[in-house]
């Protein structure tokens, strides 16, 4: 087939100024994200002023009210058609309440009150929700090559990347600039977070807005079958769809590692290495290899095959925190700053490219679905996944906590903790996470749905819709 007759099948190409517009989102996103996974919960404990157990409790409600509300929020958007565009419209709609719950998540005017602390955090992820869900729609909809969505997927976990570079490396060093005590772990740094997160929120709502403006919705549910979607098609897209359900187990365990080695880095760096000094170095680290081999994922990917490319990528990765774990356990080492720094490239260089790739499923499952009912629900999977990363996430709120009380870790001690306490941190850093990924190794070599696969399925949907 010519290129004329793909484009009138769904095969879009798209320019770089598109691919770049819809990766943006990601990158406004992960400036909210990527704070809130990081630095919320030592902002809780060390600013903010509530307990470690008391943090993680709170953690684990909001991520019970988005079982709830996601389904809702997949539902409404796979149903609906507003004037603005059926997915892209909620990066505007959710996107301006998204910046203001996120600013008051860091206000530390009601400081130590519960409640503040659960009706901002619950309005934050609500409204995230309302945008992550359309976002992770709107890729399935821009077009069905499968080509053309891998230099999306890259294109977009480059700049989700980049925005966790940002969050990584210049959070850290605008709040202790910022903070009369030039640290962000103290009573002190309140107002320092507070201006930190308000520069962050507003430039991604800018960010939503220029993706908005770059993408439009080409690979859409008929009208007709919009009237049908319900939220118990969540469960039933469950049963039917097993890439779906390999892809949604792949995603709690790949956010589980992720949320809890993210939470603990500043208590690590803090608490056991004693360089709160090189935190951004370190933070930044898991995402700088970003920018080396997420370009080169189509090639690596052509060559070995995307199933050992999640293998051999998960393993860097385990070897990468099995590294830190030696390091970390010996005195000697672990003042070796640059030990430290190349134990957490090469872990993260894992990570990324693994957990990276891995949204390049979604559409896929996506048109699987649509091959075996005949509907184009992106709405109802991306709520489907979307539970299940934030299961991940709330996995990575509450461990962390309760294991850092199960320890003893002092919140009211600025300087050092006890030796069970700095092992507890490990444990969060390196041992947890590698646990984590070996499931997740095991659960991904389950995917059977290989590219050629993928694109006889989207040419027969395609052909259906020519008749």
């Amino acid at each position: 087939m010519n290129s004329i007759s793909n484009e009138t099948k769904g095969f879009y190409k798209l320019s770089w100024i598109q691919r770049i517009g819809f990766g943006s989102g990601d990158l406004a996103q992960n400036l909210i994200y990527q704070t809130v996974a990081q630095y919320l919960l030592i902002f809780y404990t060390n600013v903010y002023g509530l307990p470690a157990a008391t943090a993680a409790f709170m953690f684990l409600i909001v991520r019970l009210v988005d079982v709830a509300w996601d389904p809702l929020v997949g539902a409404w958007v796979d149903k609906h058609n507003p004037k603005l565009g059926k997915y892209r419209s909620y990066l505007v709609l959710g996107g301006i309440p998204l910046t203001a719950f996120a600013i008051l998540c860091f206000w530390n005017g009601f400081s130590g009150s519960l409640l503040y602390a659960y009706i901002t955090y619950v309005g934050l992820s609500m409204c995230y929700t309302l945008v992550n869900v359309p976002y992770g729609a709107l890729n399935a909809s821009l077009t069905r090559d499968t080509d053309e969505i891998t230099k999306l997927t890259s294109t977009r976990m480059f700049f989700a990347n980049l925005g966790g570079l940002a969050v990584a490396y210049g959070v850290p060093v605008l709040v202790r600039s910022l903070s009369p005590d030039h640290s962000m772990a103290s009573s002190e740094a309140g107002h320092a977070w507070f201006v930190t997160m308000t520069i962050y929120a507003i430039v991604g709502l800018a960010l939503l807005i220029f993706t908005f403006t770059q993408t439009k919705e080409r690979v859409v549910m008929d009208k007709a079958d919009t009237d049908k979607v319900k939220v118990s098609d969540l469960v039933t897209e469950f049963k039917r769809n097993r890439p779906l359900r390999i892809l949604a187990f792949f995603f709690i365990t790949s956010f589980a590692m992720m949320a809890i080695g993210n939470s603990a880095g500043s208590y690590y760096m803090i608490y056991n290495v004693h360089a709160e000094n090189m935190l951004p170095y370190f933070a930044a680290l898991g995402s700088i290899p970003a920018f080396i081999f997420m370009p080169l994922i189509p090639t690596i990917k052509k060559m070995i095959g995307k199933r050992n490319m999640f293998i051999v990528f998960l393993s860097i990765a385990i070897f990468g925190m099995a590294l830190l774990y030696i390091i970390s356990s010996v005195d000697a080492l672990k003042t070796q700053i640059w030990l430290v720094l190349a134990a957490q490239f090469i872990k993260s260089t894992g990570v990324i490219v693994a957990t990276g790739y891995m949204w390049a499923l979604v559409p896929e499952v996506i048109s699987y679905g649509e091959y075996t009912t005949g509907r184009r629900i992106s709405g109802i999977v991306n709520a489907l996944t979307g539970i299940f990363y934030k299961a991940g996430m709330a996995l990575g709120g509450v461990v962390p906590g309760f294991l850092l009380a199960f320890a003893g870790f002092n919140e009211k001690n600025p300087t050092t903790q006890s030796a069970f306490a700095q092992q507890g941190i490990l444990w969060l850093v390196a041992v947890i996470p590698a646990l984590l990924l070996i499931l997740a190794m095991f659960i991904i070599t389950k995917y059977e749905l290989d590219d050629e696969r993928i694109d006889e399925i989207n040419q027969e949907i395609e052909n259906r819709h020519l008749k």
